[in-house]
Parts: C-alpha cells; structure tokens; sequence
C-alpha cells in the first residue's frame, strides 16, 4: 500500500470538495438576496414537476433529435459516476476496483459504463458539429459573446476529455489484468471491457512497470478532471445540471397569466374602493409593510426563486427562438434577461466578497443591464416560459422591471399612459365617456 497516494489523493478530495462548498455557499448566498416569496406549497405537485422535467427531460423531447443526444449525455453521467464512488474508495483506502467482489453486476455495470461512454464521445462530436460546421442559429445568436460563447465548447471539450481518460484508464487496467505472473498484483481480474478492448493493441509490448505507470496517470487525471470540472460548472450555464432540480420544484404553479400584486397595492386599491372599511383592525399587519417599493430596479428586488432561474438558465436560446418580439428583430431576448440578471447578481455577489457586505457601486440591473426598450418589447405572451426545459421565467422579471418604470418612475411608452389616463378618467382603455360605452350595441342593432 502507498501511503504517500493514499495522503495525496486525500488532499485532492479535501481540496476540491472544500471549494466547491465554498462555491455552493456562494451561490445559496447570492440566491438569497432576493425577497422573500411562498415556493414549499403544494409539495406533491412539486415534486411530480421536478421528476417530470428534470428527471424526465419532458420538455427537452419535445425537439427529438436534441432531445436523444440530451439525454444519452444525462443518463451517461449519471450511470458513469457510479463508479466514481469506487474510485474515491479506492483512493482513500488504497485498494483496486473494492466493489469487484459483486461479480457479475460489477462486470455488467462497468461494460454499460463504456458503452455509455462511447454513446457519450459520439453525442459530444455531434454537438460540437452542430456549432462549429452546421452553426445552428439558435446557437450562434449576436446576444452572446466572450466567454458565454466558448463557454459550451469548453464544457463539449471537457466531457470528452473525462470520457477518453476513463476507457484509456481501463484498457491500461485490462492489461495489467494479464500480468498474472507478477506475485501480489493488485490489478486482479474484474470487470467487462467491450469497448477499450480495441486500445488494448496501443499498450501491447509495454512492461508491467510502464503500463502501471500509464494507468496511474490516467486515473490521476480522471479523477482530478471530475473534481475539476464540478467546480468550473459554477462559473458556467452548466450549473444547471446541479440547480435544474431544485428549479423545476420551486417553479411557479399558479397559471402563466396570472399576475402578482403587492399586498400594499391590494390594501390601497380597497381603500380606494371603500374609504369607510377599517383596515387598521390589525395594528400587526399594518405596521409591517411588505413592498418598500414597487417593482424591481435591481437584482435585490426581484424574489429568490427569480434569482435562482438566472443561475439555471443553460443559453439554450428556446426562449428567444419563440420570442414574437426576438423574432421581429425588436431588442428583447428572454435568454440575455436572464444572462444579464446572472451577470448583475454576480457583480453583486463580488462586491459582498470584497467588502463583506453590499456596498452601492453606482450600478443597477435596469438601465445599466437591461434597457426600458427591451422591457417594452415584450408582449407577455408566455411564450418563453412555455418553451423552456426546466420551467425558467424571463417574463416575470421583464413584468416586475416594468412595475418599477410605472410606479416608481411614471415611466412608460406614450400608448401605455394615454391609455392608464383612459381607464382612470373613462374606465376603460378608449377615449370616450363611461356613458358611451355600451354605444356600440346600437351600431350593431
């Protein structure tokens, strides 16, 4: 047993499970900025949500080829990693394949582990064909640049790298399964091997040593590139593979139509409507106003679960390629709302890094991110959050942007005033005495 392994391997699990902690942490942080708002309601239907979308992929199917490749890419993640935990056993404990001693599941899981991760290296291919020879449109949108942009074609080069080191790493084991003429060789025949079978010819003539050697290398950097890799995924859009769950279940489950209104606008409108109501029947109520303003102008002011959508969105671009207004050639684009609104909470979440607590930097989400342009542009159709995969919605956050532009600011296109001077002088949107409206009839009799 190499002790000295056993210690360096240690601190490379300590250390990149430490930091992903510390970035997780991070994130839960920033995630809690925002207000407060009622997701743990309805938790069976919740929870049916989460395994339809998230687990199911439901939505993603709905375009078939994507679809497939999404989930080969899913479910070959999922059932490789099971061997991870033998992996990390290994490496702890200095033993070899520990879990070996399952016989024919072992062998059955570590055959289907390579077949997956074939199917994986194909779809990998495939996907980096369809951005840099096909150039999908959706996929070379001008609203992403600079990192965004080589962000999937790091991530495509990553998967690929993990899944070559894993069948390098088990033809070399395969190998030095041969040696049985080396007393005490601790790589002792386990496993089925239907795919590195093939690159066995590639380690033929070389000697025990070299082949330990080889193999060595190849889990070393397996391993250190999954450890590497969970961290990057928390300066990517790939986050969503851990907060795509969490997301489906506190989607909202109210209708897309249905819009939200501040307890405080409620108390006024009833007010308004009944000034002889005795609303300050509960002095505890009252003495706790809910809204300090109306609206959103910055990322504090939108809700978590707001917040969290920003970090989950993958740049699929669904939403945008639905978009009436995208499609139109207006500003707007559901995908950048949701890139600009990760970008401002992430400037937010730096600042509380260096200063321990939020300090005002001169910037704000609207204006400075998102423009009253492209707030406008959007004709709440619900179209966007109809066509995303795990429920994400760019338009409450468009809606509350707008809340702030007209109550906060008296803010908005001069169609919208007029007609907000319509219902408050006529009681409705057109420019006619209350007496007349019903006139219409008449025409038609």
């Amino acid at each position: 047993m190499n002790y000295l392994d056993n210690f360096l391997f240690m601190l490379l699990l300590v250390f990149g499970i430490g930091f992903f902690i510390k970035n997780a942490r991070k994130l839960i942080r920033n995630i809690k900025l925002g207000k407060a708002t009622n997701r743990f309601d309805q938790p069976k239907k919740r929870l049916k949500n989460m395994i339809l979308l998230a687990f199911g992929q439901r939505k993603i199917i709905s375009k078939p080829m994507i679809g497939i490749l999404h989930l080969v890419l899913y479910i070959g993640f999922f059932f490789i990693n099971i061997e991870l935990l033998e992996i990390i056993v290994d490496g702890i404990s200095g033993t070899h394949r520990v879990f070996s001693f399952l016989g024919k599941p072992y062998n059955f899981l570590i055959a289907t582990s390579e077949v997956l991760a074939l199917l994986i290296i194909i779809t990998v291919f495939i996907l980096l064909a369809r951005r840099l020879i096909v150039k999908v449109k959706r996929l070379q949108p001008p609203d992403i640049k600079g990192f965004s942009k080589k962000d999937a074609l790091y991530v495509l080069f990553f998967e690929l790298a993990l899944m070559m080191l894993f069948l390098f790493m088990n033809a070399a084991d395969a190998s030095l399964q041969q040696f049985k003429e080396i007393l005490d060789n601790p790589y002792i025949v386990a496993g089925s091997f239907p795919i590195s079978k093939v690159l066995h010819p590639i380690f033929e003539g070389f000697s025990y040593q070299n082949l330990v050697i080889m193999e060595r290398t190849f889990w070393w950097l397996h391993i250190t590139g999954i450890l590497l890799f969970l961290n990057y995924l928390f300066y990517s859009k790939h986050l969503h593979i851990l907060i795509a769950f969490p997301n489906t279940y506190f989607a909202k489950l109210t209708p897309l139509g249905k819009f939200s209104t501040p307890e405080s606008v409620t108390k006024e409108v009833n007010l308004f409507l009944n000034p002889a109501a005795d609303f300050n029947s509960n002095a505890a109520d009252e003495s706790q106003e809910i809204t300090t303003t109306f609206g959103a102008k910055d990322v504090m002011d939108l809700n978590w679960a707001q917040l969290m959508n920003a970090y989950t969105c993958t740049e699929c671009g669904r939403c945008s390629e639905v978009c009436p207004a995208n499609i139109t050639g207006k500003e707007l684009s559901p995908r950048t709302i949701m890139m600009k609104t990760r970008d401002r909470l992430e400037e937010v979440g730096q600042n509380i890094d260096k200063n321990g607590c939020f300090k005002n930097d001169g910037k704000q989400l609207l204006n400075d991110y998102i423009t009253p342009t492209e707030l406008w542009a959007c004709t709440t159709c619900n179209a966007c959050v109809e066509a995303c995969p795990i429920d994400i919605d760019p338009m409450s956050i468009i809606l509350e942007m707008r809340r702030y532009l007209i109550m906060e600011k008296s803010e908005a296109p001069g169609g919208v005033n007029t007609m907000m001077t319509h219902v408050e002088n006529n009681g409705a949107p057109w420019q006619f005495n209350q007496m007349d409206r019903t006139n219409w009839i008449s025409e038609i009799e």
